[in-house]
């Protein structure tokens, strides 16, 4: 069974702000396998846009951008004392700069550009292509690895994504406007299921999870009662 598990890709796909790297992170944790924050990637790529002047009032500058491509190293590192996963972009930890409104409000684009899709699904599959890992973002379980052993689309209503993201830029320090928090999460909903590349989809064999009205724990324990029917724990 352990030797299964450590082989297991199981592919987290969803809405923004559902609360998919929570659950991923929860889930590596209790079956001791690794994670891999996709969305975190287009964020630091998102960032690093934001740090070089690459976005100009909402225009990205295509070729500046593609042509840096090489220049952009991103790595996730294990906080030990917090116990957390972190982003690291160009040897710097980003973790809480790629979660601010401003980056949020410039992924969706930065994401919908196939060379920065085909590059990042190219380091995602290298990092997981061995197995025993847990991958959440937006194409996981239809392009990047479509033959995950278990793929999950979450999914809550607009309203209780946006109360949650507002509520955890609140804890960190931040003054945003539930209304801009909201318009937010729509917007990128608009624009993840409709950009050309690779678009926000439920694959056709992966299994829903509505968590509007579920705590982390229920969520948690949904999941693994999927892995218990294919008989993994």
């Amino acid at each position: 069974m352990t030797k299964y598990i450590n082989s297991l890709i199981i592919a987290i796909d969803g809405h923004s702000s559902c609360g998919k790297s929570t659950v991923a992170k929860d889930l590596a944790r209790l079956l001791k396998i690794a994670y891999i924050d996709t969305g975190a990637m287009y964020r630091a790529v998102t960032l690093y846009s934001l740090q070089n002047n690459l976005i100009a009032d909402g225009s990205i500058d295509e070729e500046s951008l593609k042509s840096s491509l090489d220049d952009i190293d991103i790595r996730f590192r294990t906080n030990l004392g917090k116990g957390t996963n972190e982003t690291w972009l160009n040897g710097e930890n980003v973790e809480n700069e790629i979660r601010t409104l401003e980056v949020s409000n410039n992924v969706s684009q930065v994401s919908a550009l196939g060379f920065v899709r085909k590059r990042l699904v190219e380091l995602q599959q290298i990092m997981g292509e061995k197995g025993g890992v847990v991958l959440d973002g937006r194409d996981i379980g239809t392009v990047v690895f479509p033959n995950a052993d278990l793929k999950i689309f979450m999914t809550a209503s607009p309203e209780i994504r946006a109360q949650r993201r507002y509520d955890e830029m609140k804890a960190k320090g931040e003054n945003p406007s539930f209304d801009e928090v909201l318009k937010n999460v729509k917007d990128r909903d608009l624009m993840d299921s409709t950009r050309k590349e690779s678009p926000l989809k439920q694959a056709d064999d992966a299994v829903v999870l509505d968590n509007s009205n579920l705590d982390q724990k229920q969520q948690l324990d949904w999941i693994l009662d999927k892995l218990t029917e294919m008989g993994v724990v």
